[in-house]
Parts: structure tokens; sequence; C-alpha cells
């Protein structure tokens, strides 16, 4: 006889869970049946384990099947069943979970039930006009049990004809919900969420290739592997069974770098492997890429509030049954367990790292370039991984060699010393555009580090903080002999006029849009006659800003460069005497009005001395313009500094090729 009721929902906490939790990705509902499914079979394993079931177990497996014609979906399992009694209580009282009970029962026996979820099934109804449930307990004596509901809360209980121990669910589906009447929409969900699951999930036949066509064979088609590599000893694999395992993960990437195998039980539990990627292109970095599972039952690839924000950058899996599931983020942010599983991740990952650069050195150097952006990423935004990783992390310089922080210390420190007893690390970020600078630096006994990171410029600043008395500086933010300064340095003396003159002089020619600040000093007769650099504190800050994708006080000024003239240079001498002759020196100011003078007569003096300025300035503009010396050892300085462009260097070319034709055709 039918027994017909209303199932039995605690509105106050239970209901609103299904609104948030069960409608919010209706695709999730083969994984919850399938994890019920899994859990039955689990279970049963666990019965038999103790003692409690003796019957012979049969084939365990999970059974899928599709009518697409007749919008039919089936998920059938050979596990413990249900009794009436258990239908009555852990289907229409949907504030129970079985999974609870059974875990305390036999939790020595069992090490892996999935339903942590208790509403699962009820997600049947997310894409079903109307579920069925037929299922016989394994209990000796126990009859079998039909259930079916029409999404309402009434449903019908009856007395079931089924013979064999299990559980069968229909979903009839509704016409919204016709794409999972599909074959391939259904393999591709049991391929996302089910491919690693415990026990062995079919879902149709094996194909041939046969007569032009595809066709069935009589071999089922199980779509997981029960033992992933995560779930086994790391003393049982060897370095191909990583390799192949990352080849069925990312069938289309490069051969990871490094892996590292996490197997931990207390004071939580958490297996995985993660991978260091293989990075071609730095910009185009891939996240979201490690897989969350829950005892081998996928969840999610959004792993940012689990795993620390550097690691998202790695490829891989991690399986952890104490990570809660379907909570909001803050809740994930704040919960004690996973707090513990990122810093033990973090640990891991450290201690891999530390364990290749003392026994594979030769292999890290090798891969440090591909490496060194997880490093610095690291060290930037965790402080524990930061201490760790001074010990591992490499410093790479221009002529391809690697040191250890420790070991570059000793290395330099010999010349690279300043007056102020600090250590300077000089470094390019463009071996090429930098050559200059570089072997400038080198001619002095200079070595100059190679930091050609997106993050190097912040990353420098960490390291002028963890580093003892220590600063970095770009090997084009000065003349060479300002980078280490060794003792106090001799200001060249210039009248007010002589500098007045000199700055307007260069800046004539100089690109507009840009803060110039121009200043001689006596370099040397054999060196460049102006040396253009950028000042290391504004530069570096423009940089990190453009990397924050934003304009900060910093980001949003112009470009500002340091126009060092060499005053001891023979060209610079030439123009400037040249400009003697040809620039008749500024007129005398008129004084300046006292300061209780009318303000009538301040702006009068104010006007005439501005006019002086004005005329003086605009001779010297004059002169500018036609001296071709002047604007060819410019436009060299702006050319080696890549600012040279459009009309300016087409001009620069066309007066090179004369003053060629000048030297050699006549």
């Amino acid at each position: 006889m039918a027994n017909k009721g209303q199932i039995g929902v605690t509105t106050e906490n239970i209901f609103p869970v299904i609104k948030q939790f069960l409608y919010s990705d209706h695709e999730i509902f083969l994984r919850e049946l399938v994890a019920n499914a899994v859990d039955a079979t689990q279970k049963l394993k666990a019965l038999a384990l103790s003692g409690d079931c003796k019957e012979e177990l049969g084939e365990l497996q999970v059974r899928i099947e599709l009518d697409p014609k007749k919008k039919v979906l089936k998920v059938i399992d050979a596990g413990i069943g249900m009794t009436e009694e258990e239908v009555d209580k852990y289907i229409n009282q949907i504030a129970f979970s079985s999974a609870g009970e059974f875990l305390e029962k036999y939790k020595d026996q069992i090490g892996n039930i999935i339903g942590h979820f208790g509403l699962g099934f009820y997600s049947a109804f997310m894409v079903s006009k109307k579920v069925t449930i037929d299922t016989l307990s394994w209990k000796e004596g126990s009859k079998a049990v039909l259930w079916s509901c029409d999404g309402s809360p009434e449903y019908e209980m009856k007395e079931s004809k089924r013979t064999e121990r299990g559980t069968e669910i229909t979903l009839y589906l509704d016409d919204d919900s016709a794409e999972y009447a599909e074959k391939s929409r259904i393999e591709g969900l049991l391929g996302k969420y089910c491919k690693f699951m415990p026990v062995p999930i079919v879902f149709g036949k094996e194909q041939e290739w046969k007569d032009g066509k595809y066709v069935d064979t009589d071999k089922d088609h199980v779509v997981n592997s029960v033992e992933p590599l995560w779930t086994k000893a790391p003393s049982e694999l060897k370095e191909e069974d990583y390799k192949s395992f990352y080849r069925a993960l990312y069938p289309m990437n490069e051969e990871p770098l490094f892996h590292i195998h996490l197997n931990v039980d207390y004071p939580f539990n958490l297996t995985g492997i993660l991978y260091f990627p293989k990075i071609k292109d730095r910009v185009a970095i891939e996240r979201n890429k490690i897989s969350l599972y829950c005892n081998q039952m996928f969840v999610t690839d959004h792993v940012d509030n689990i795993v620390p924000d550097f690691l998202t950058l790695l490829h891989g899996v991690i399986d952890s049954p104490d990570i809660p599931l379907n909570v909001s983020r803050s809740y994930l942010q704040s919960d004690a367990n996973v707090k513990k599983i990122s810093t033990y991740i973090t640990k891991k990952v450290a201690d891999r790292l530390e364990e290749i650069f003392k026994n594979e050195r030769t292999a890290l150097e090798e891969k440090w370039d591909n490496l060194k952006l997880f490093i610095e990423y690291g060290m930037l935004s965790d402080e524990k991984f930061c201490e760790r990783a001074l010990k591992f992390a490499l410093l790479k310089n221009t002529d391809g060699k690697y040191f250890s922080f420790d070991e570059y210390k000793a290395a330099v420190e010999g010349e690279q010393t300043d007056k102020d007893k600090k250590l300077v690390y000089l470094y390019a970020t463009d071996v090429e555009e930098q050559y200059a600078f570089i072997e400038a630096a080198k001619s002095k006994g200079y070595d100059v580090l190679l930091l050609d990171c997106e993050l190097d410029s912040h990353y420098v600043n960490l390291l002028e903080q963890k580093l003892k008395d220590t600063r970095f500086a770009r090997v084009d933010s000065d003349a060479v002999e300002n980078l280490i300064p060794k003792g106090e340095k001799v200001k060249l003396e210039m009248k007010e006029d002589e500098r007045y003159d000199l700055e307007n002089l260069f800046k004539a020619v100089l690109p507009g849009g840009n803060d110039y600040y121009v200043t001689g000093e006596n370099l040397g007769a054999e060196e460049a006659p102006i040396l253009i650099t950028r000042s290391e504190f504004m530069r570096r800050y423009r940089e990190m800003s453009a990397l924050g994708g934003g304009m900060n006080f910093y980001g949003s000024m112009p470009e500002s460069f340091n126009i060092t003239v060499n005053m001891e240079n023979p060209l610079v001498e030439k123009i400037l005497a040249a400009k003697a002759v040809e620039v008749a020196p500024q007129g005398e100011l008129p004084a300046e009005a006292p300061k209780d003078a009318p303000e009538a007569e301040k702006t009068r003096v104010r006007e005439e001395r501005e006019a002086v300025r004005k005329a003086h300035k605009a001779d010297i503009e004059q002169f500018a313009a036609g001296n071709e010396i002047l604007h060819q050892i410019t436009d060299l300085a702006l050319l080696a500094n890549g600012m040279l462009k459009g009309k300016a260097l087409s001009d620069f070319i066309a007066r090179s090729q004369k003053v060629v034709s000048d030297a050699y055709l006549k």
C-alpha cells in the first residue's frame, strides 16, 4: 500500500541552505548523485570489513544510464541501499544526513565517505520534473522501497519489486534541462567531477572503429581512475609517473619543472601533487590550474581561499575532506583548518625548493628563469615563505652565472661597498638596451645582476629591507662614477648664470613632454659628452605603479630624466665656446623691489626681470637650433636610451649621413 506524505523541512536552518547552495550551479546535480552512490558503495565495503555484512558483495560499481529520447537519466549503485525507515529519515526529513552517523560508527573501517553534503540528493530537482528512488537495503529481511516526488513537498512511497541490493535513482528531466539528455554533456560532467572517484563509474560501452564509424563493444566504459597518483605513497612512484600524470591533466602543456607530493594525515587530512609549470610568456600566466577534490571527487578549480595566492600559479591537485565546501569565501578565510592547510602547503613548497637547492643545484639553475616569478611573488606576498626563500633563491648576473644571496655578497662586497659601508647591488633589466652601461660598470671591476622579471621593481624594494646595509641601483641610473661613491663627491663649481645657460641650451634640443634636470660634471675627456639617466627612486616607483595597473602619484607625473653634461668632453667645450661668441651674456637684471614696495612696483620689476631672462633664453634657443654638433651629441644620447623617435630620428639619420659625406668625400 502506498504511503503518501509531505517532506519534512526544518525551514529555519535547512531551506535557506537549499536556496543558497542547490540553485547556484545546476550541473553539480550529477556530482552529488554519483557521490551518494559512491558513499553507499564505500559503506558496504566498510560493513564487509567489519564483519557486519556477510553476503557476497559482487561487482561494486556505479552505473550511469541515459535515454536521450525519453530524457531519462539514471544513477545506479549496488551499495547498502535503504530501508523504508531510512528513506523516511534521510530523504523525507531532509535535515538529516546519514553520512555523519555512519562515519561515527565505522570510522575505523572507512576513510573516504564523501557525503558531507546532506542535501545532495535534492539537487536532482534542479533539473527534473520527477525523481524516483528504487532501493533495497543490505539488511536481511528488508523490503524494497519505491519513492517518488514531482518536486513539490508531497511524495509517494510504496513497496518495490526490486530484488538486487542497492539504489537506482531515476531523473525525468524537465524541458529546461534538455541539455542533460545529451550523451556528450553527461560525458563532460563525469569527466569533470568524477574521473578520480574511488569506485568505478560506468557510462555506456567502449567504442571501436568499424566500417567507417565508431560502434559500441561489449566492454563497459569506465570513466574514472579509482587510484589516482596522489593516493599512492611517494615511495611507490617514479619521476616518469609524475610526468605522465601531469600530461594526463594538462595534455597541451610542456613538461613541468618540478613536482611536490603532499601527504599528511595529522592534524588534518591532505593529499595531492603540485607542479611548477614552465612559463613561455610570463605576461599570460594561467591561474586556477589547481583542482580541489574531496575524497577524489572534484569540487572546484578556484582555490584562491585555500592555497596561498602566489601558489595559485602552480598546477596540480589537492584532496582534503577537511576543507569546508559550498560555503562563503569569508568563512573559508577564517576557518582554522583552511589556515593550517594553507600554511602546510607553503611549508612543503619551501621544503622542496630548499631540497632542490641543496641537492640539485645545477637543475635549479637551469630552470631558474622559469621559477623566479613564483619565488619572487611568494617572497613579496608571504612573510614566512620569504624568510625561507632567502636561503634558496638565486641571483643571476649578466654573464649568466648564478649565486645564492650569501655567495653573491661574498663575491662583490670587496669592490661594491660604498663610502657609507653599504653593499651596492648593480642590476640591469635588459642586456641589449643597457649594454654600454653594463660594460662601463664591468670596466670599473663591478658585477651587474640581471633582473628582468615583471615583479623586480617591487622585489628590489623588498630585498633592500631584508638584506642588511644593502641598496640596489640600476646600472643606467647614473654615471658609473656615481653608482658606488667611494668618497665625497667634488661638486663642479658653476656660476648661477652658467648653470642657467647650460640648462636652457640642452633643454632646447631635448624632446618635450618630460622633466629634465640638467647638471654639469667633470667626467673626463674620453667619456661621452652627455649621459641621460633616470632617478632610481622615480623610475622604480613608476614601474611599480604601472605593474599595479593604475596611475598613482608617481605614475601620473611626467617622465623625469637626469641630463649630465660632461664639461671635460672636447665637443661640449667647443659648443660652449661657440655659444660664448655667438650669444651675448645675459643683461644685468633689475634689482628686486623692496618687500614694502607697492604691489604694482613689485609686478613691474618682476616683469622686467622676466623679460631680460626671456630675451636671453630666446638667444640661447636660437643658437641651439643652428648648432649641428649640439643636436648630434644630444641625439646620440637619446638614441642610446631608446628616446629618439619619429621626425627627430629621421633628422638625425639625415644629419649623420651629411657628417659622413663631409668627412669622407671632401
